[in-house]
C-alpha cells in the first residue's frame, strides 16, 4: 500500500472498516506506542506490548469518533494515556509502587551508558515521568502533551522542569558529571 496520510487511512478505516488502512496505522505508530509504554512502566516489555494492544484496540473501535481537530498521533497518545491511566486505577498502582517492573528495572543496565535508564526514570513521579518522555523521547512539543495529558501548560512546564532537575541531579549524585 502506498503511503497515505493519517486523515485518508482514518477515513479508509472509519468508513469501508478497512483493516489494511487500520494495519498501516499500527505499523506507522507501534514502535512510538510501545516506547511510550516502555518508559511508563520501567521497562517491563510484556505489560507494555499489552498496554499497546489495548491502545490500538480502543483506537480500531472508536475511530469513528476521531473528528481531526488534532492530529491522529494526538488522539492515539490520549488513548494510550487513558489505558495507562486505568490500568494503574485498577491495579491500585500509586507513584511509590509502579509495578513489578519497578523491582525488575533496578536490575537491569544499559551496558553502552553504563546506567540504568529505568532507575533513572524510577525516582520521577507517574505525571513527572510521562511529560519527560513525552518530551525527550517522543519529541513532543508542550501543548502537544497538555493537550495528550490534559493537564494545564503551565503544569506540564512545571512537571518538566522539575523532572529534569531530578534526573540532572540524579546523575550527578550517581557519577555522571558533564
Amino acid at each position: 500500500m502506498k503511503q497515505l496520510s493519517d486523515i485518508s487511512l482514518v477515513t479508509r478505516v472509519a468508513v469501508f472498516h478497512d483493516k489494511k488502512a487500520f494495519d498501516a496505522l499500527v505499523v506507522k505508530y507501534q514502535s512510538a506506542v510501545r516506547r511510550f509504554f516502555l518508559s511508563q512502566t520501567l521497562g517491563d516489555e510484556q505489560l507494555s506490548d499489552d498496554l499497546a494492544q489495548d491502545t490500538f484496540i480502543k483506537a480500531y473501535t472508536s475511530i469513528g469518533r476521531f473528528r481531526g481537530l488534532s492530529g491522529f498521533s494526538t488522539w492515539l497518545y490520549r488513548i494510550a494515556y487513558n489505558v495507562l491511566y486505568d490500568y494503574r486505577r485498577s491495579h491500585k498502582i500509586t507513584d511509590d509502587v509502579d509495578s513489578l517492573a519497578t523491582e525488575r528495572s533496578a536490575a537491569r543496565t544499559d551496558k553502552a551508558l553504563g546506567m540504568d535508564i529505568y532507575g533513572a526514570l524510577k525516582i520521577l513521579k507517574a505525571d513527572e515521568r510521562l511529560c519527560l518522555t513525552l518530551q525527550l523521547i517522543d519529541g513532543l512539543p508542550v501543548d502537544k502533551i497538555s493537550e495528550i495529558t490534559s493537564l494545564p501548560v503551565g503544569t506540564v512546564k512545571s512537571h518538566l522542569s522539575r523532572s529534569k532537575h531530578k534526573l540532572a541531579n540524579y546523575l550527578k549524585d550517581n557519577g555522571y558529571d558533564r
